[in-house]
């Protein structure tokens, strides 16, 4: 039997007609020969009744902390009801179906509570529902440790879920539903031009994922490519293809990618700041790379973009960490400059590898719109400029545009 995993996100089951439309696709797999294996967010996004935030803001109107551990058991409730529901919607057209939480699924975690490590899957009760013919609707976003303590896996943690449960199963592609068409060139909010990527590298998608984009979470992009099953973003509400995410396996069929374009994506994170601290002498012996980074880290800073130069050291850091930061600094007597309200702004594709040219047309497409570039950083496949959050619209669209993205070159791909 070929196993099909299907993963729908929080919008996908909100309503009782978005979940009929859920069934459709689930149905649609049945008849096309696959036998479905469907994971489940929590109903809705924060406001909704039983998403994942509406919960928290209830548990915190209390006025007490609750510890992590028990987080984790409010938190794995959204998805639990949704499996529920979607259940007996499947169970309504005649199928039989059985609710799994994440750990009666097999999913074995650490216990980091709110951002659990996924060790292992033991997947014999799902093959054991598959044998009965049993359509099993597994909760995202959760598992369970060695001890029987239930854990969430983070933020986006439904996506790796589904793709952790498609790999365990050898399952032949693992479809991600969502209220988007697919994965595309640039947020369509800020580049009216966008447009749907019939097929995207595993490794192209998982940068747009790093630099911004919010369409998949980077871990089930990784687990999808070490274990080569292809996975397909799709609309729940619409029967478009979607896109194709895979590695080009010749062994399998797959669409042929008509855009023949040097970049795959524009994609943007707001909300930086760029931290320039100057050796000069001010802090004396911890002024070595080694303790200032020792420092850095041991507040649990996350630092990107980093330019090392004897004299200085560059980088850039989230907004919410600007203060801790700052303390840090501070207590070593650390000289250092700081610019808030930046934005990174990043381009992305495989076809850039080793050809010249591209950072200077990347930079003369900016400097057309008088946006300063404030740093760069570059990789094989992606080259990222920082500017000012004012500019960030225009240089999306910029970049988009200069490298022929959108809907109007579509005509000469």
């Amino acid at each position: 039997m070929k196993v099909l995993v299907q993963k729908f996100g929080g919008t996908s089951v909100a309503t009782q007609d978005r979940r009929e439309l859920v069934v459709n696709k689930i149905e649609s797999a049945v008849n096309n020969g696959f036998f479905p294996v469907v994971v489940v967010s929590a109903i809705g996004r924060s406001g909704d009744p039983y998403a994942t935030d509406t919960l928290i803001n209830l548990v915190n109107s209390v006025g007490v902390k609750s510890n992590p551990r028990e987080m984790d058991m409010l938190m794995s409730c959204g998805e639990i009801i949704s499996c529920v529901i979607l259940s007996n919607t499947i169970k309504k057209r005649g199928y039989e179906s059985i609710v799994l939480t994440g750990g009666q699924a097999g999913i074995v975690t650490d216990e980091n509570f709110g951002d659990a490590e996924i060790l292992r899957v033991e997947p014999q009760f799902i093959h054991a529902c598959i044998e009965k013919n049993i359509i099993p609707v597994i909760a995202g976003f959760q598992g369970m440790s060695e001890k029987g303590e239930i854990t969430t896996l983070g933020r986006g943690g439904s996506d790796v879920t589904g793709a952790i449960i498609g790999e365990a199963m050898n399952a032949e592609v693992v479809e991600i539903y969502t209220d988007v068409e697919g994965v595309m060139t640039a947020d369509p909010r800020i580049v009216p031009d966008a447009m749907v990527m019939d097929t995207i590298y595993y490794n192209e998608v998982f940068q747009m994922a790093e630099y911004g984009s919010k369409v998949i979470h980077p871990r089930a992009v990784e687990v999808a490519m070490r274990s080569n099953i292809p996975l397909i973003i799709k609309n729940t509400m619409s029967d478009s293809a979607g896109t194709l995410i895979t590695n080009c396996d010749r062994n399998r069929s797959y669409r042929y990618d008509k855009r023949d374009k040097l970049l795959t994506a524009v994609a943007h994170v707001i909300g930086r700041a760029r931290v320039k601290i100057l050796f000069d002498g001010s802090a004396c012996e911890y002024e070595n790379d080694n303790q200032l980074f020792k420092t850095i880290a041991s507040e649990g800073i996350s630092i990107d973009m980093i330019n090392v130069n004897p004299d200085f050291k560059l980088f850039i850091i989230e907004d919410a960490n600007i203060e801790k930061l700052e303390k840090a600094l501070d207590k070593y007597g650390y000289n250092y400059e700081l610019k808030t309200n930046c934005s990174k702004v990043t381009i992305i594709g495989n076809k850039m590898r080793g050809v010249p040219g591209v950072m200077a047309k990347a930079i003369s497409a900016l400097a057309k719109q008088n946006i300063e570039v404030l740093q760069t950083s570059d990789s094989h496949t992606t080259i990222s400029c920082l500017i000012d959050s004012s500019n960030v619209n225009i240089a999306v669209n910029a970049l988009h545009q200069e490298f022929e993205l959108g809907k109007t070159n579509q005509s000469s791909s």
